[in-house]
Formats: structure tokens, sequence, C-alpha cells
């Protein structure tokens, strides 16, 4: 780690974090996060009964439950039609526009095209989209991760608060010349901007090459150690059986994401990839069955107030299910927000040594003036079946 980021990152960090709170205070808005968990240079713990009761926020999406907040990479052979995807997909969320039918959350983009000149950039943006979106920048250099390329990315999110994604195309190019081609080397690159889009709160996206060798797992298929694909929170990899076809398949993993294949199309004449089919099939969100009751249990009694084991006696009887205290509490706390979604909203306290749960619904729009951080709208929007783009349908 340079020293410039290392210094910024240990006796500027708190400062950092607390103007990024005043920047954004939606996004802090549930009133849980101490900024002291995340301080590296002190170690807080916190206990699993406290951990598994407190109210945090989920992982914020891009493009939802597929690209997520944090580090992600985009893997493909050269000439592939990578940077077709990136500029599609960045005019798309600085639009807040949907990308193969699925939701984005509109933000500031920076795309950082340091392979291409800005005739070529121009020239694509111009085939995409007749109007480009005020909100998207473009750069074709930038600093190296060695040098000032974190700090650039910060000095520009602090002139631009509500930047939501940053595109590097191409990875190779902010590398540093000496780094060391092993695991321990690739891992320490990739755990740098890492924290930096955790640090920022923001979607950092690497374009990256593959091997010539061929794998059946698409993350080995990543140029150089698997210290890459062990690092990043997302791995998307663009396969063409032959570079000339028009069909491609776009695998998808990560930790905050389902599995999931999308074959897409590339059409000539719109210069965008078009989705096909989508292995995940209907990715929507919802309660599990045993669970599903439990609103209609809540808007009927309006509020609970009591222990976990009084809970689910109560529930099990209304719903006529079996399940214990634990298990009912670790699906609350499980699908907590899908629940406040639907007006159900809970905390758990302990007073001289005894847990209760307090369970309240609320209607939509309601707020009692207490607790508002759980009466504020989630903004969360459910993701959606992906609509296939048919190109002979394209004008």
């Amino acid at each position: 780690m340079d020293d410039t980021y290392k210094f910024s990152f240990d006796d500027e960090w708190k400062d950092e974090m607390q103007d990024a709170v005043r920047q954004e205070p939606e996004a802090f808005a549930d009133g849980d996060l101490d900024l002291e968990f995340y301080d590296p240079n002190r170690l807080r713990v916190v206990s699993g009964e406290e951990l598994s009761d407190m109210r945090l926020e989920p992982v914020r999406f891009c493009v939802e439950g597929l690209l997520p907040e944090g580090l992600s990479i985009l893997g493909g052979a050269p000439k592939a039609g990578k940077s077709w995807l990136v500029l599609d997909l960045g005019i798309r969320i600085a639009r807040g526009e949907p990308i193969w039918g699925i939701p984005t959350r509109q933000g500031d983009v920076l795309y950082l095209c340091l392979e291409d000149s800005l005739n070529r950039i121009q020239d694509r943006l111009n085939r995409l989209t007749d109007e480009s979106p005020d909100n998207l920048f473009f750069a074709v250099s930038a600093g190296t991760i060695a040098g000032n390329l974190c700090r650039q990315i910060r000095d520009f999110k602090q002139s631009r608060p509500a930047l939501s994604l940053v595109v590097v195309d191409t990875f190779q190019v902010v590398r540093s010349p000496e780094a060391e081609v092993s695991y321990a080397g690739d891992y320490g690159e990739i755990r740098q901007l890492k924290a930096l889009a955790e640090e920022l709160r923001i979607a950092l996206l690497l374009v990256h090459h593959l091997r010539k060798q061929s794998d059946r797992d698409p993350l080995n298929r990543l140029s150089g150690s698997t210290g890459l694909s062990g690092a990043a929170d997302a791995v998307f990899v663009l396969d063409r059986e032959q570079r000339d076809a028009p069909e491609a398949v776009l695998s998808c993993t990560g930790r905050d994401i389902e599995q999931r294949q999308l074959r897409l199309r590339f059409d000539s004449e719109q210069c965008t990839w078009c989705c096909l089919s989508d292995s995940l099939g209907h990715p929507e969100k919802q309660l599990p069955p045993q669970l599903e009751p439990f609103v209609d249990f809540l808007r009927e009694r309006g509020s609970f107030v009591g222990s976990n084991t009084e809970l689910a006696e109560q529930y099990n009887r209304y719903a006529k299910v079996s399940l214990s205290p634990k298990a009912l509490k670790q699906q609350m706390n499980r699908w907590r927000f899908l629940l406040e979604d639907c007006g159900v909203f809970f905390e758990s306290r302990r007073s001289n040594g005894t847990r209760t749960v307090s369970v309240t619904y609320r209607k939509s729009g309601d707020s009692d003036g207490s607790d508002a951080k759980d009466g504020e709208s989630s903004g969360r929007s459910i993701c959606v079946p992906c609509v296939p783009c048919d190109p002979a349908d394209a004008p």
C-alpha cells in the first residue's frame, strides 16, 4: 500500500467518513452504523447476540441483484465487447434506466477509459445515444494504484457526492509495473481498491482480460492468480465461443449476488448487448412460505411485546406452522427489510437479563414520531425478471 493512501485511510479516516455522512445522510439514516467498528486502528468487537439484532442496511446495488457496491471485476477476451457493455451500463445508471429489464439505482458515473482516445469514446457514445447524460464523466488517463489513483477517485467523489459507479477500463493500466505476479501481489492490489470502494460506498468495476487457456470454472479464466477473484466482491466473465460470434454468456458470481448466467447477443446496429435468457429466471425476493402469514398476523394484532417464545407460540397457532422461537427469530432477522417493506417492524431488547421483542405493524405512510429510522421508506426496488431483447425488433 502506498504511503499516501495509507496516511489517508489511517489518520484522516474518521473525518472522511463523517464527511460522507454529511454528504449522504440518507445512506446512514438507520443510525446503527458505528463508524468505530470500521476504524482499522481499533479492534472493536460485537457479540453474536448483538450482531443478530442489529438493524444493518442491506447491500446497496447499482444494478439490482447484479452489480453491488464494492469491488467487481468484468473479464473478457480482447475485443469481445466489454467496453460496449460497460459504456451502455454507465449510461443507464446515470439515467436510472433498467438494463435487461433489471432496475438500476441512479447516480453519477466515472468511466476511466484508459486504453481509448476521446475520439473513440465520442464515436461510441454517439452510437449508443443521441443525448448523453450530464452526470456521466470520462477520463482517458489516471494514476496507478501505487501512485495517486485512489486519491483521484476520492477527490472526484468529494466533488460529486452522488457518484455511485467508477469503471476502470482496463485494470492492467493502473497496476504497478513492478507488482509481484503472485496471489499475494494480486490480492494486495485488489484489497486497496476494495477498501476505497467500501470507504466511498461506490461500485468500482475493473475491466480485465482472460487467460488464453479455457477452464470450466469462469473464475479461473481471469488473467492472473486467484487472488483477484478471491478479493473481489463480484466477478463477471463475458465469454464468446468465437470472436465473431454474436452471442456470449455472461457468468456472474459474488458474495452478495446469486450465481447466474445471462445469455447475451450483440446487436451490431444498436451496439448494445441484449439479454436472450437469464438462468436465474425470477430473481424477485419473496418471504419464505412459513413467514408469509407473519404480515397478516401483525396486521390483525397491530403490535406485540413479549419473549421470543411467546411470539412463536402465538404465531404458530395463528399460521398453523411449527417454528421454534429460534427459527422464527432467525427468519425475522434474515428477512427484516422485506418485512419492513410490508409494514412489519421489530426491535429486540434485553432488560434485567430477560430478552424481549417488540413488533409493530404500520400502514404505508404511517409514522408515530418515534424510531424514525424504521419509518423511513427503504427506497429499494425489487428485482424483476429479465426481459429479453430480440435484435430482430431493433429499428
